[in-house]
């Protein structure tokens, strides 16, 4: 089996695990985008704790699911965002999020991985990855 997009099947698994009323996920193989990603998405209330274990190969990472995801998925191709892009609230912010106030977008920035709302509070740019309601 050939993997294109590690961080795109990590969040369909949780997708389809949080439709199905399962109470967590195990994603392989484990990667620090991953597990940077999961960070934001636990910062921000729609997962619980989550674990790597080690397997010798890959690693892999059991997250628990709280049931408050609605939809994930990646972005793609990997927009580059600036800062001034960010405040406006463009199309693609529409195109992603359903509403105003309802979910984030993840971004990978200079400083790490984090969502568009701490990227607008530290007036950061950065390219995006994903979206999370």
């Amino acid at each position: 089996m050939v993997m294109l997009d590690p961080l795109a099947n990590a969040l369909a698994t949780i997708y389809n695990n949080e439709m199905r009323a399962k109470p967590e996920a195990l994603i392989w193989p484990a990667s620090k985008l991953i597990m940077n990603v999961l960070r934001v998405m636990q910062r921000e209330g729609y997962i619980g704790e989550f674990e790597y274990i080690d397997d010798g190969r890959w690693g892999k990472i059991r997250v628990r699911l709280l049931g408050r995801i609605n939809k994930c998925g990646v972005i793609k191709p990997r927009f580059p965002v600036k800062y001034r892009d960010l405040e406006r609230m463009p199309d693609w912010l529409r195109k992603y999020l359903p509403s105003k106030d309802v979910g984030i977008l993840i971004i990978s920035t200079p400083k790490g991985v984090m969502s568009h709302r701490e990227a607008l509070q530290q007036r950061l740019g950065g390219v995006l990855l994903a979206y999370v309601y």
